[in-house]
């Protein structure tokens, strides 16, 4: 472990903790951010109120759309000269959402990070291979202060040019890496393309995030590479990669920091406490930030929370991998689906690739919902090498695709089988829904 004395707190010394540091946190907003000061006296609650973690369910949620209200620096803690790095969202559905770090922020990043890291089966002399983007973007600079912090040598590489970082891999021999699951995917396959098998590199841990992934995929991924493949969360608005992270051990649900983020899980819609178990979104606060604290920030992901000490001697809270976004939740004829829903019966079909995008479209004012699939090499071979879609195999594996949707989405679905290469390979973040409906 990174830091064993917080990592295997008591869970009655954890709680004492985190309501002396919730309390820092409510009364450094109230007295510096003036949004908050307002929505905390509209629900009557001073730092002074706080004496229990019972009082956070009386502290007022904070949206994504209060960020963009408040463009760009409207939610700070901290003048701007205080600050030693700004971070911002791509704004690509809007205005951008700004964060800031000083520098004990920055310190207490680079520890998550690191503690993640060390979670993973990481340790200090390791190579790093870190594909995560850098720039604004918080993956790339989180991992790459956390890799530092630990000890490790890291190779800044980014993401994109999979031939490139192929070469990097098989000359630097690093021992973890780092990006979304999709890329790391593709970047496997492109070193097979170029006559070397990733499961022949040193690479024993991959750190895999910034995008919703199932437990096929996984196996998918270790099966590809050899290694344990383990999922990271974290997202800007809260302080980027290292919020929570998955043990090598268990494997079964991520560790949260739960001595710098307090997490619950609500319903959607009416925003009320779920219990443990069950699923719903998540929502956190922040308990050590300077820069730019948040109370109760409604993330727009889909988890669970576990509140049992895990095999591996951690104690602190576990959330469930991400079932999915609501931002990214398609309502198709009435029933939600999520992608990754979509992924899990994908990949256990083993005549398709793990290469795949869903269309959706309006016909006659009906919501249409098809996947397009790549074939897999075996299937490909059994058509002497030549692609058919029309071929009696693949109108075989259409039908059998078409009934496992419909028993785990719900919904009855199109399936198109792509020929190989066809789909485009992620160079970041997969792009996995195109929806061409109007409105």
């Amino acid at each position: 472990m990174f830091q064993p004395e917080l990592e295997t707190m008591a869970r009655q010394e954890l709680e004492k903790l985190q309501v002396g540091r919730l309390r820092w946190t409510v009364e450094r907003v109230y007295n510096l951010v003036p949004f908050y000061r307002r929505k905390l006296e509209k629900v009557g609650v001073k730092p002074d109120t706080i004496h229990s973690l019972k009082e956070l369910r009386r502290l007022p949620f904070t949206y994504k759309k209060d960020l963009r209200d408040h463009y760009p620096f409207g939610l700070f803690a901290v003048e701007q000269e205080e600050l030693a790095r700004i971070h911002a969202s791509s704004g690509t559905r809007g205005k951008p959402t700004v964060v800031g770090y000083t520098p004990k922020d920055i310190r207490h990043w680079a520890e998550v990070c690191a503690r993640a890291i060390v979670i993973a089966g990481g340790r200090a002399g390791d190579v790093f291979h870190n594909a995560y983007g850098y720039g604004l973007f918080t993956g790339g600079l989180g991992l790459h202060y956390g890799a530092e912090r630990l000890g490790a040598t890291v190779v800044p590489v980014s993401g994109g040019n999979r031939s490139r970082q192929a070469v990097l891999i098989r000359d630097f021999r690093p021992r973890g890496i780092a990006g979304t699951p999709s890329f790391i995917l593709s970047l496997g396959e492109k070193m097979k393309e170029e006559g070397f098998n990733p499961r022949d590199t040193h690479v024993e841990y991959g750190i895999l995030g910034a995008e919703p992934w199932t437990e096929e995929m996984r196996q998918t991924l270790e099966e590809q590479w050899g290694i344990d493949a383990l999922d990271i969360y974290g997202l800007s608005e809260v302080i980027g990669p290292g919020v929570a992270m998955e043990c090598r051990e268990a494997k079964e649900g991520l560790h949260i920091a739960e001595d710098h983020f307090l997490a619950e899980v609500v319903d959607p819609k009416t925003g009320d406490p779920l219990p443990d178990g069950e699923f719903g979104e998540l929502v956190f606060t922040s308990l050590t930030k300077e820069a730019f604290p948040v109370l109760r920030y409604r993330t727009g992901d889909i988890a669970s929370l576990c509140r049992e000490p895990c095999r591996c001697g951690r104690t602190h809270t576990r959330m469930s991998r991400i079932k999915g976004r609501l931002d990214d939740m398609l309502i198709i004829r009435g029933v939600n689906v999520f992608p990754s829903e979509m992924e899990a019966a994908v990949l256990g079909v083993e005549e398709v690739a793990p290469y795949y995008q869903l269309l959706v479209d309006r016909e006659r004012g009906v919501d249409r919902l098809t996947l397009e699939v790549e074939v897999s090499d075996g299937l490909l071979r059994s058509m002497e090498g030549r692609f058919d879609p029309e071929h009696e195999k693949c109108k075989q594996v259409c039908k059998r695709l078409q009934q496992l949707l419909k028993e785990s989405l719900g919904v009855t679905s199109n399936v198109a089988l792509k020929a190989p290469q066809s789909i485009p390979r992620s160079e970041g973040k997969a792009l996995r829904v195109i929806d061409q409906r109007k409105g």
